[in-house]
């Protein structure tokens, strides 16, 4: 029996088969993309981003004017062809991406912070840093007389 898409799946995704890219198991939407959690330590932050479906390769990060950017980037071809006929009964392609970026604080750098990725989930661990203050110099003012 066919359901309506309220169970979080399309009508025809299940009649014809279709997968989503992105997902990890059928019925994700892009609104389950790159999840993550924070967790606050005594020295630091971690992060789990939930990335399923994705390479190593696919996933970068970024440390830039105190932003800890993260993108994840994809293209997938799914070609099936009927050997007898040549006529094709499926022809997808897809490709796209999705980025998070976190304010760390300028006093954060690059070698700080550690990345680690298994199991569609990408965890990074940052450091906790008070800004640098500027150093104040005493400004002295001239008394006249």
């Amino acid at each position: 029996m066919m359901m309506p898409s309220i169970f979080r799946e399309n009508l025809f995704d299940d009649f014809f088969g279709f997968d989503y890219p992105f997902a990890g198991r059928r019925g994700m939407d892009a609104n389950a993309l790159m999840k993550t959690d924070v967790k606050e330590h005594e020295d630091g932050y971690e992060l789990e981003v939930s990335l399923p479906g994705y390479k190593k390769e696919d996933i970068c990060a970024e440390l830039k004017d105190g932003y800890l950017t993260i993108t994840a980037s994809t293209s997938q071809n799914n070609d099936e062809k009927d050997e007898k006929t040549g006529k094709y009964i499926r022809r997808e392609r897809y490709s796209g991406s999705c980025s998070r970026s976190f304010y760390v604080g300028d006093a954060v750098t690059q070698e700080e912070v550690k990345a680690k990725y298994e199991n569609g989930v990408l965890t990074l661990a940052i450091p906790k840093k008070d800004p640098e203050k500027p150093e104040e110099k005493k400004k002295i003012i001239a008394i006249e007389g």
